[in-house]
């Protein structure tokens, strides 16, 4: 359900398509702004309450349950509510993985090439290209990890707009960023040794991030108390985000009351094919991901030059559509289509990319 404000005299839906902090649902928001002043106890806020309470436990409680049921996840996986974003997941993994010290990571952007920096401080790391194919998508040659303690993948590239089609079968522990795409499509646990998220695109608000480990993998090591995963399993070692936590709470009932993950990929499928079938059509706009590798929630485009992009970005927010420039380090344009995103939102922005073309090309050439 869109939002609305008033912009120039008139009443607009406003979209945000931002890649992170992503947008939130609704309905969401409007049932947490009851518990702002009164959570468990009258004149209590959600924000004062104690993460030791029995309130905010049932909290922690369903949160886990919620997740577990909606990824399918098994007992012999622990689920650890953690803070430092998925950038600390580049330096805990490594130091709590680490047996023969080399690492192997699969280097498919700007994210993965930030895992791979801070893993280098604790072992090798051998780098492995991943292989991109039109109409196979984008997998990669598992013969080239030998030797190592685990294989990192970034399974949808946040800046680069690409994702992984294809994960081959391994005899090594597969670790998984899953940032831009939990939820939001399937994800067969099973086959990872290792999947971590920061929350703030699909399942709450900045300040979480999410480790699902399979429990032999948890090791005892001599670590400082909270970069261990062994101090987190089935506890809270710490207070935890706890706003966040209750947020994603609600955030993953109103999932299940959508029809859980299935229901989110078939809606982030038709979502994106708004986008892209106008993007392939166009002849102003124009898609920087081709093919079977192309991401449902992250898409990049480019009008062709940086006014250009600039110019539609400035069109875009007179008309409600907010956050659509590309990463700082790439620049261009991008729509970050997640979960909470509703069709409305694609079919709106392409409006918006036909109204540009129409005002900004066909009218100046009648000039």
């Amino acid at each position: 359900m869109p939002r609305q404000t008033y912009r120039g005299g008139y009443i607009v839906s406003t979209y945000t398509y931002s890649a992170g902090p992503g947008m939130l649902p609704k309905e969401v928001m409007q049932e947490i702004q009851q518990h702002l002043l009164t959570f468990e106890y009258e004149g209590v806020s959600i924000l004062e309450t104690s993460h030791r309470s029995e309130a905010f436990q049932h909290v922690v409680d369903s949160l886990e349950v919620r997740l577990r049921r909606l990824m399918g996840i098994p007992r012999h996986y622990a689920v650890l509510w953690l803070q430092g974003g998925a950038t600390l997941q580049f330096s805990m993994i490594p130091m709590n993985l680490s047996r023969c010290n080399r690492f192997a990571y699969v280097d498919t952007g700007v994210w993965s090439k930030k895992a791979m920096e801070d893993a280098r401080r604790f072992g090798e790391v051998e780098v492995i290209q991943p292989i991109s194919d039109e109409a196979d998508g984008m997998s990669f040659d598992s013969r080239s990890a030998q030797d190592v303690d685990y294989l990192h993948v970034t399974l949808n590239n946040t800046i680069e707009g690409t994702r992984f089609t294809n994960i081959p079968e391994m005899d090594i522990p597969l670790v998984a960023d899953a940032s831009s795409n939990i939820l939001a499509e399937k994800i067969d646990v099973e086959r990872f040794g290792v999947i971590y998220a920061g929350a703030q695109k699909n399942i709450g608000p900045a300040g979480l991030t999410v480790v699902i480990i399979r429990r032999d993998l948890i090791q005892s090591l001599s670590l400082p108390s909270y970069l261990s995963y062994a101090s987190h399993e089935d506890k809270l070692l710490n207070t935890p985000a706890t706003f966040s936590m209750f947020t994603a709470e609600r955030v993953l009932k109103w999932i299940e009351d959508r029809g859980g993950v299935e229901a989110m990929e078939r809606l982030n499928r038709k979502k994106s094919e708004v986008v892209y079938s106008f993007l392939d059509r166009s002849n102003h706009f124009s898609s920087l991901v081709s093919g079977n590798r192309r991401s449902l929630t992250n898409i990049p485009f480019t009008t062709g030059d940086s006014e250009g992009d600039a110019a539609f970005q400035r069109f875009a927010l007179e008309r409600g559509l907010v956050e659509l420039g590309g990463h700082r380090s790439v620049g261009g344009l991008r729509a970050s289509l997640y979960n909470s995103m509703p069709l409305a939102g694609a079919v709106r922005l392409v409006d918006v990319m036909r109204e540009f073309e129409e005002e900004t090309y066909v009218s100046h050439q009648n000039i």
